[in-house]
């Protein structure tokens, strides 16, 4: 394989992983911010989000380690 598609694979995680990282941080801000209400339920989508991108970070980074 052309080490271009290694270079994407490895942009590709690092995109997902730090967009995760992100959502995650953004969703436990909302949780908190809400005080003694309900969370709302935009909170439980960032946590989704954030969980889901940062597997789909480790799966990209096991295909670029199959690249080798």
């Amino acid at each position: 394989m052309p080490r271009v598609f290694k270079s994407l694979a490895t942009i590709a995680a690092w995109v997902l992983f730090v967009f995760g990282l992100l959502r995650l941080l953004i969703g436990l801000v909302m949780a908190f911010a809400s005080g003694p209400n309900p969370v709302p339920m935009e909170a439980y989508l960032d946590f989704a989000i954030g969980i889901s991108s940062l597997m789909l970070s480790v799966v990209v980074m096991r295909i670029r380690q199959k690249l080798e």
